[in-house]
């Protein structure tokens, strides 16, 4: 037993016991960090940094799953939240700060004219294709990118285990960046497909032509055009993926970071569809809890006043090129690379020669939280994170990537793994 994560790796045991995998989320759990070589259980944060049961302190670049875009324990929003705590969280009938919050949403993003709240953002992506197939009497759907855990999505990836035939049937993938794809599903079920939906960027960058192409096949066709704003939406832009890259949708869903870690996400869209709302089934108790709702609150008021997109861009930025001039400077191979929004970057790891992907990432995030970084793999920034902490991931990076290649030229990642490698979960993007 590696004893420097031992209880984690104790509490783990313990919690495979009552919780199956001992994690509420696929990407939290051992799957997704190499087994004995990696922590598994977070104690407190604080900032952008965490500390683990084992009390080992890291810069977080795992930002709970891009859920935390203020920091931990941010001064303003625990103000906000202990102040709301203090008056009651659900209550019999609605609260004023769900208007208070919509109102706020409505000035930001540009297709929120109504909106409705959710608790996370397969609730929202999902009242999405429930409110496209009331408005179009239609029942097909087009997917690219990743929309929670609900039978009409994850139907059509690899975990798919107790989803009906039926229903699998009505969902179908199209790639990004590439128009005809979807243009070729049009044509296969004429008349048939009520919405199209999308993460309008992920790793890539929309080609400058693709999501007004998209709006346009819609427009065409008859199918309402969804953005799953739940990453990008605050991260983006204040108004989202939707105002950076001028393409308005008819719905979106929006969630993660709008309230830097408590519970909530939003369905936006036009009051022509909205208003199918109330037709509908999209109901729930814990919608308009209110400490939830003083969270976002509060978040939106400081990304406003600090322009929290811009200042995450700009040391993102910082990140991005130093880490392109350092893959350039120890020339490295080609399965080693970058891509994404300066706010949510990659270094991206693709199969080599010698070994997979998993191998290689396994060696990566073992040596990362030796030496104090979390990351599975990504760069999700918060305000939290300063110019120091960038340079700081830049020098490990700078220490880890030349022995990473040299292992791999002679064969020997496995070898140096101190635990279990990580295993995929399925692969979406």
């Amino acid at each position: 037993m590696n004893s420097r994560y031992q209880h984690s790796l104790e509490l783990s045991a313990r919690a495979e016991k009552s919780i199956p995998l001992g994690s509420q989320t696929f990407s939290k759990s051992r799957l997704c960090f190499p087994y004995g070589a990696a922590p598994l259980f977070i104690e407190r944060g604080n900032g952008a940094d965490v500390w683990d049961v084992d009390e080992n302190k890291y810069i977080d670049f795992a930002g709970g799953l891009l859920a935390i875009s203020l920091g931990y324990c941010d001064p303003d929003v625990n103000a906000a939240v202990i102040e709301q705590l203090n008056k009651g969280s659900i209550f019999s009938l609605p609260h004023r700060l769900e208007t208070e919050v919509a109102e706020k949403l409505i000035e930001l993003i540009p297709c929120a004219e109504m909106v409705r709240f959710g608790k996370n953002g397969t609730d929202a992506t999902s009242a999405c294709i429930r409110l496209a197939r009331a408005i179009t009497s239609r029942e097909h759907v087009a997917v690219c990118g990743y929309h929670g855990w609900q039978d009409w999505y994850i139907g059509s990836t690899t975990r798919h285990l107790g989803v009906p035939e039926s229903v699998r049937e009505l969902t179908h993938k199209f790639e990004y960046n590439n128009l005809d794809s979807l243009t070729q599903i049009f044509t296969e079920h004429p008349d048939q497909i009520a919405a199209v939906i999308l993460e309008p960027m992920n790793v890539a960058w929309p080609e400058p032509d693709f999501l007004l192409g998209l709006r346009k096949l819609c427009d065409t066709h008859g199918a309402l055009l969804i953005f799953d704003e739940t990453i990008t939406g605050f991260r983006y832009h204040l108004g989202g993926a939707q105002t950076l890259f001028g393409v308005t949708p008819d719905l979106a869903a929006f969630g993660k970071g709008m309230a830097n870690g408590f519970p909530i996400s939003a369905v936006v869209g036009k009051r022509e569809y909205m208003c199918r709302m109330e037709d509908i089934f999209f109901s729930g108790t814990f919608g308009g809890d209110a400490i939830a709702l003083a969270a976002a609150n509060a978040v939106i008021d400081k990304m406003r006043r600090l322009d929290v997109p811009a200042r995450l861009a700009e040391r993102g930025q910082r990140l991005l090129d130093g880490l392109n001039a350092l893959l350039k400077e120890i020339n490295a191979p080609d399965w080693l690379g970058t891509a994404g929004h300066p706010s949510w970057s990659f270094l991206t790891v693709a199969d080599s020669p010698n070994h997979s992907l998993w191998l290689l990432k396994s060696y990566l995030i073992q040596e990362l939280c030796k030496r104090g970084i979390l990351t599975l793999g990504s760069h999700n920034l918060n305000l939290a994170h300063t110019n120091e902490h960038i340079d700081f991931l830049l020098a490990t990076y700078a220490e880890i990537l030349p022995t990473l290649i040299k292992l791999d030229s002679a064969g020997k990642i496995e070898g140096s793994l101190d635990g279990e490698p990580i295993q995929p979960v399925f692969k979406v993007r």
